[in-house]
Parts: C-alpha cells; sequence; structure tokens
C-alpha cells in the first residue's frame, strides 16, 4: 500500500515575489497608458495577461497552502495576503478596461497624477512583501507599511479634490458618470495596497 504525504514545506516566497513583481508590471502600464492618453487593444491585451500570471501565482500559492504541512506563517495570512495581492492587479486591470470601453481619449492629468502615486504604492507594496523573506528586514518593512497608508491619505484627498471638481466644470452627465467611476476605482487600488500594508504588519507583529 502507497502513502501519500503532505509535502513538509513550500517556497511561498518565491511566489509571493512573483505576485508583487506583476503588481509592478501592472501599475508602469498604467502609468504608461494614461501618459499617453490612449488604450490600444495590444496595451489592453498586454494587462490582461500580467493578470493572468497574477491569477496563476494567486492559485499557485492557495493550491500548495492546502497541501503544505509546514508554511512561514498562519495560513490565513498567506491566504490573506495572496488574495490582496491579486486585487491589485486585478483593480488595475479594470480601470484600464473601462478606459477602454469608455473610448477615454486625450491625456487627463487627474488620471496621471493617480497613477504616479499608485506606482508609487505598489512598489512601496512589493519591498513590504519582499521583505518577508528575512524578518530581521522589520523596520524596512514597515517603513514600506507606513509609506502605503501615506499614499492613501494622498489618494483619499485626490478623489475628493478631483470629484469636487469634476462635478463643478463638467457639464455632460455621461462624461461626469464615467470619470467618477474610474477616480473612484484609481482610489480603491490605494485601499487595497494600504489592505496589503494591513496583513504584512500583521505578519511581523505575530511573528515578533
Amino acid at each position: 500500500m502507497r502513502f501519500r504525504f503532505l509535502p513538509k514545506e513550500f517556497n511561498f516566497f518565491d511566489l509571493f515575489d512573483r505576485q508583487a513583481d506583476n503588481a509592478i508590471e501592472a501599475a508602469v502600464l498604467f502609468s504608461d497608458l494614461t501618459s499617453k492618453g490612449a488604450v490600444e487593444e495590444a496595451s489592453l491585451k498586454k494587462m490582461e495577461d500580467i493578470e493572468h500570471r497574477g491569477d496563476e501565482a494567486t492559485h499557485g500559492i492557495i493550491e500548495n497552502l492546502n497541501k503544505t504541512f509546514i508554511t512561514p506563517f498562519d495560513r490565513e495570512d498567506i491566504h490573506k495576503l495572496a488574495m490582496m495581492l491579486d486585487d491589485v492587479i486585478d483593480m488595475i486591470n479594470t480601470i484600464v478596461s473601462r478606459m477602454r470601453i469608455y473610448k477615454l481619449s486625450g491625456v487627463n492629468m487627474n488620471l496621471v497624477a493617480f497613477s504616479s502615486v499608485i506606482e508609487e504604492s505598489v512598489r512601496a507594496v512589493a519591498c513590504a512583501v519582499k521583505g518577508l523573506r528575512n524578518l530581521k528586514n522589520a523596520k524596512s518593512i514597515m517603513d514600506s507599511c507606513v509609506e502605503i497608508n501615506r499614499l492613501e491619505n494622498v489618494g483619499d484627498r485626490m478623489r475628493d479634490t478631483v470629484l469636487a471638481n469634476l462635478f463643478e466644470t463638467e457639464k455632460d452627465p455621461i462624461t461626469v458618470i464615467k470619470l467618477k467611476e474610474i477616480y473612484q476605482d484609481a482610489e480603491t487600488v490605494l485601499d487595497v495596497c494600504e489592505d496589503v500594508a494591513n496583513v504584512v504588519e500583521s505578519i511581523l507583529v505575530k511573528q515578533a
């Protein structure tokens, strides 16, 4: 009779690093598209490919979480971290898709500003997540989390400012609806980045 044993250990950090790199790639592409002011079919396909790779990494983490006996930190935190990193990529993909569907053209300086803050936040997320390989980096990891929280507050203020200006100056109700949704989605990306930071902070506290 053959017995199947659960693997003792799996290197989750490699897949977390892959998720973080995918998130950076998505944020950089979003920044590039906002600076160009248009989303072509090829760019949309590229973003969808990034999102697909993010899904694969997430599925890999969840699949191995169910098979692995020894994990580097709490299973619940591994699951949360994987799902929230995936959400970051999904939200950026959603924004790019809607820019294409809504046929937005021309450089929108508000979106350019949002994309810059998003890229900063995603890069800080990547630093925090990759730092989990070595908890001796706790201070550096916490510094990244603090920066993510700061950028989320910046995003809140930006959203309120751009929405107030949109409602005051834009006369076309359809344009208002389109831009309102995209601005709010852009701020949501920063919210999700903050969610990632909260999970990372929780891991640090538990591992202290």
